[in-house]
């Protein structure tokens, strides 16, 4: 989820309603605040929001149901997650190229952190900081290809 999304603030009841019932049905129930945890978000390969997965012995799968209280409990307590195609192996989020992906998340906060200290903190204008980053983004390619 995302503090921002409209959707996610839609299921928001619901889903703490999901969570606290969480212990009679046996599971445990969390969210990420993917603005937090941009690697995790990308490890999961998370397009839309809000994305719910369900986990079982290292097995996920992406749930796409109804977001009601009663379908989520029913998902758990009817076993339908066993109908539901797992993930790929390699977009498994434990799957080395899910790794390489939450790298690349991470990359993109901290390329995000440095710009925005170089245009609010620095003052520096936009187009000069595109600049940078296209002169650093240069010199690595030259720097690697050598």
């Amino acid at each position: 989820y995302a503090p921002w999304c409209a959707a996610c603030q839609q299921i928001e009841l619901i889903w703490e309603s999901f969570a606290k019932e969480s212990e009679h049905l046996g599971i445990t129930v969390g969210k990420v605040d993917v603005t937090q945890e941009p690697g995790l978000s990308g490890r999961f390969f998370v397009t839309t929001l809000p994305t719910i997965y369900h986990a079982n012995d290292g097995v996920f799968r992406r749930y796409r149901g109804s977001r009601t209280l009663e379908d989520l409990q029913g998902y758990v307590l009817e076993r339908k997650w066993k109908a539901v195609e797992p993930v790929a192996g390699w977009r498994s989020p434990s799957s080395i190229m899910m790794h390489g992906m939450a790298g690349l998340f991470h990359l993109s906060g901290w390329i995000r952190q440095i710009h925005s200290y170089l245009t609010g903190t620095l003052g520096i204008h936009v187009w000069i900081s595109y600049a940078i980053f296209f002169l650093a983004t240069l010199l690595i390619g030259l720097f690697l290809g050598l």
